[in-house]
């Protein structure tokens, strides 16, 4: 995402990249479909951490600024034919610890504990954070070109 600010204010670029905590391993994207079903038999029915890292920089002046938002994720006790059906999809093979919330994996989440933004990959709260360490607010990106 690029932003365009008042001119004395620079030009902002945000990256944001996520992993899953879970059973003492860090996950990121499953490398197969086989590994998206051994990572969903092992899920389900327990919980990990979605971790989103948020790295702000001013192109203009170079200041940078980053934070990592971490919310609890509780899995659906799914069946097998369940996990085969969505591994199926593909879906669960492009995105980090195998699953969306905002896609086909969504009822397979019981319930979050946390910012629901930041398991979609952007935690609008922890973006306002980081634009006020730049002195810029959110409002100040509404303006109409």
């Amino acid at each position: 995402m690029a932003a365009s600010l008042p001119a004395e204010q620079g030009v902002l670029v945000l990256g944001c990249d996520s992993v899953l905590a879970f059973d003492g391993q860090i996950l990121g994207k499953p490398t197969d479909a086989d590994e998206a079903v051994r990572r969903w038999r092992a899920m389900r029915g327990r919980s990990g951490v979605l971790h989103t890292g948020h790295h702000l920089t001013d192109l203009t002046s170079g200041k940078q600024a980053e934070d990592v938002g971490a919310t609890v994720v509780h899995f659906a006790d799914v069946s097998d034919a369940e996990i085969d059906a969505y591994v199926a999809t593909g879906e669960p093979l492009h995105v980090a610890g195998a699953f969306t919330i905002d896609g086909l994996g969504a009822s397979f989440v019981e319930r979050i504990e946390g910012d629901h933004g930041n398991v979609v990959g952007l935690s609008l709260p922890l973006l306002r954070r980081l634009l006020s360490s730049f002195g810029a607010s959110v409002p100040t990106l509404w303006r109409k070109a």
